[in-house]
């Protein structure tokens, strides 16, 4: 199910200094990746992603056992959510979820053959 906000996409896109969200890359080569110590799962990613690449859950045990001590007490404060990428084969780096960010959790980063 499509969760996109016209509102943070327009001010994501301002923040871009663009009107529009072009693709940088062909689906599969660049992917994002989420930085879980700094992630709140506010969402916001998933509300600008025009390819449903995004969604914030529950983080899994396995993630939030591989925090360092503070990053999971900052986790536990924001209701155990942080984003995940099940659909990251589909972004095409138009950038937005990174600005879009309140943290700055996202990575732009290539596919490694």
């Amino acid at each position: 199910m499509k969760m996109t906000n016209p509102a943070k996409i327009r001010q994501a896109l301002k923040r871009l200094g663009q009107t529009s969200a072009p693709p940088k890359a062909e689906p599969g080569v660049i992917i994002p990746i989420v930085n879980r110590a700094r992630c709140e799962g506010k969402m916001d990613c998933v509300e600008v992603c025009p390819h449903e690449v995004f969604d914030v859950t529950r983080i899994k045990d396995e993630d939030y056992r591989a925090l360092p001590w503070l990053a999971r007490m900052k986790v536990a404060a924001h209701g155990m959510k942080t984003a995940y990428t099940p659909n990251a084969d589909k972004c095409t780096a138009c950038d937005l979820c990174v600005v879009a960010c309140p943290e700055r959790a996202i990575e732009l980063v290539p596919v490694r053959a």
